[in-house]
């Protein structure tokens, strides 16, 4: 699978202020490991999108959640990603890809006489965990058979609803990127305010 052309894009991190300032400050960022995360296991990040980014974090503060992952005041964190060697779900490689890697999952599902996860939760299927197992599958064939192990992870996303009545556009799609090897986070930033005037 090759590498991206272009390689460098703008993602954004929406989170609490307080994990804001110390990723500016020079702390690392922590994987997210639900197993119901969309692209399996790694950084998200909103591409080219800093506006979902903080609509994202103050999604995570109404829902109140506790423990680390707890929204208090959000922030939304900018990133410069280098994709490096991506498995990218816009391509037909990267779809292919995925695609053998779903048949193996299930197979062993089968084998096992056991039911695989399922996406689930509302028309967006929310909750991702069919994706997610599938994803981390692909990533763990690729370990075993010592391949050079995906840096990043990116899909395009259609979700919301439609922008207008017929339309062919829905309200919250987006790209998002999972980055699984830190290094290709190249820098952060805090997001000017004035880029983020859309969500008020």
């Amino acid at each position: 699978m090759p590498k991206l052309a272009t390689t460098f894009v703008l993602g954004y991190h929406g989170c609490d202020t307080r994990i804001a300032d110390k990723v500016v400050g020079g702390a690392s960022f922590t994987a997210s490991r639900n197993d119901y995360d969309w692209l399996g296991t790694g950084v998200y990040f909103w591409e080219a999108n800093p506006v979902r980014g903080l609509e994202f974090a103050r999604e995570l503060r109404a829902r109140r959640r506790p423990g680390a992952g707890r929204v208090g005041r959000p922030a939304v964190v900018g990133a410069v990603i280098d994709l490096g060697f991506c498995l990218d779900l816009m391509s037909s490689s990267g779809l292919r890809a995925l695609k053998d890697a779903h048949d193996d999952f299930v197979s062993y599902y089968r084998e096992a006489g056991v039911a695989a996860p399922k996406n689930r939760l509302g028309t967006d299927l929310l909750l991702r965990n069919l994706d997610c197992a599938v994803i981390n599958h692909l990533h763990a064939i690729r370990d075993a058979a010592s391949l050079t192990p995906f840096q990043t992870v990116r899909g395009v996303f259609i979700e919301g609803e439609r922008l207008y009545e017929g339309a062919g556009f829905f309200a919250k799609t987006h790209i998002q990127i999972c980055v699984r090897d830190p290094a290709c986070i190249k820098g952060v930033f805090r997001v000017p305010a004035r880029d983020l005037a859309d969500a008020d």
